[in-house]
């Protein structure tokens, strides 16, 4: 990990100097990605079968680039009792938390003009579950329980490569309609526009690599989606009451995701620094995925010692995480003053683990400082809303002047008459 001090007064420039990685500008691949998306729109199942049998090297029909019920059936017998209670739990968990954000319709009426909103659920969501170094069947409680939450009745689900047991219990057990053995930019393009085994949606979700990303970004507008996701990022801000080794785990946990992940710690602290650096280096050894940690670390991790706590914090909305946890005294003082995070963590024992997990609040969240302008995915993804309005001619009358005034100084004649007409002739005439 690199360590870094900065003065006070710092500007953003200087962070993003320090930090910044390119998420999307990417025109070496952009342009692979265009001619696999433009090949699915026109040629359908034949582009889609040919790109999987070269990317995944899975020969798939119409017969069979669906998850069957013995499929699911047999993923039950593969997995532990332990396992499909702990998926209950957190399905328990996130449900209960999005059930909050669902909104309702809405109608006022005021001077005689019947007001409101009409909120609905899109008709078919298209949720992509990363396949690759490790099963998602986490990903696929945080996509789909937002669907389901919003009333969407048609849940397709795309995964890439082999399926594990684990993900398709966990796509089950939340009622996802249908599970495509598809993947990449080539399944994006698929749910974007349908082929003749796959079924068009009008909202798709859920993170995936560079070539993933792309394509969703290409084919907005076709359908809407949930974001542009890049490599995950924890921050952690901390004072000299904080423990290392929780930070060094969760610095870890952050860095074992991918070689481009970014695992950041931020204090004021020398002796802090020190302590959480030796921590990484005896905990990493512990690692599984040791290798993965390793190269995130050594290409994306960081120590920041900065002035004060203030500073601190000021730095975390420079960056705008993922994830930022506060281990410091008072963390809900300082929750005021955080601006940009994905998800914020308070306080010693809420590692960014039990939110990728169980927690409740969603984990597939803004990337890349895009939590500048982005939200995580939420029940509101999957809902759509209508402005409701019915006038009377007597409510139209109270509006008209200004309406047919607007009208004019736009040079819309057509708009002010339609307007005039409606005053100027008798109820029913």
């Amino acid at each position: 990990m690199k360590l870094e001090k900065l003065n006070a007064g710092f500007t953003e420039e200087e962070v993003r100097r320090l930090i910044a990685k390119p998420l999307f500008d990417r025109p070496d691949i952009e342009a692979t990605v265009r001619d696999i998306v433009d090949r699915v729109r026109r040629d359908g199942d034949a582009a889609l079968f040919e790109y999987t049998k070269t990317f995944d090297k899975i020969e798939l029909t119409p017969e069979t680039i669906k998850v069957t019920p013995e499929e699911f059936d047999a993923a039950y017998s593969l997995v532990e009792s332990e396992f499909l209670g702990a998926l209950k739990q957190a399905k328990e968990r996130i449900t209960a938390f999005h059930v909050r954000q669902k909104e309702n319709s809405w109608f006022m009426v005021e001077d005689g003009a019947f007001l409101g909103q009409l909120i609905r659920p899109v008709d078919r969501a298209g949720i992509y579950v990363p396949g690759g170094r490790a099963p998602y069947p986490s990903s696929v409680l945080m996509n789909a329980i937002p669907a389901r939450v919003a009333g969407v009745e048609e849940i397709m689900m795309v995964v890439p490569g082999a399926i594990r047991a684990e993900v398709l219990v966990a796509a089950a057990e939340v009622g996802v309609t249908e599970v495509y053995k598809i993947g990449g930019a080539q399944a994006i393009a698929a749910l974007a526009f349908g082929t003749e085994s796959v079924k068009k949606v009008d909202v798709i979700s859920g993170p995936g690599n560079i070539y993933v990303t792309l394509a969703k970004k290409m084919v907005v507008g076709y359908v809407d989606i949930d974001m542009l996701a890049g490599p995950s990022e924890v921050v952690v801000v901390a004072d000299k009451t904080a423990n290392p080794t929780f930070i060094a785990a969760d610095l870890l946990a952050q860095a074992e995701h991918d070689p481009d992940a970014t695992a950041i710690l931020i204090t004021n602290s020398e002796n802090l620094a020190e302590k959480a650096l030796a921590a990484v280096k005896l905990q990493l050894s512990r690692l599984d995925r040791r290798d993965i940690a390793e190269k995130s670390l050594n290409d994306n991790g960081r120590i920041f010692i900065v002035p004060s706590i203030n500073e601190g914090l000021r730095l975390a909305n420079s960056i705008a995480p993922e994830h930022l946890e506060l281990m410091i005294e008072n963390p809900l003082e300082a929750l005021s003053s955080i601006k940009h995070a994905g998800a914020i963590f308070l306080g010693a024992y809420t590692p960014e683990a039990v939110g990728d997990y169980v927690a409740g609040p969603n984990h597939i969240l803004p990337t890349g400082g895009t939590a500048r302008f982005y939200s995580p995915l939420s029940v509101d993804t999957f809902l759509k809303k209508s402005s409701v309005l019915n006038f009377s001619k007597q409510a139209l009358g109270n509006v008209a002047d200004a309406a047919i005034t607007i009208a004019d100084s736009e040079g819309f004649t057509g708009h002010a008459k339609s307007v005039e007409y409606r005053m100027d002739i008798p109820e029913g005439g």
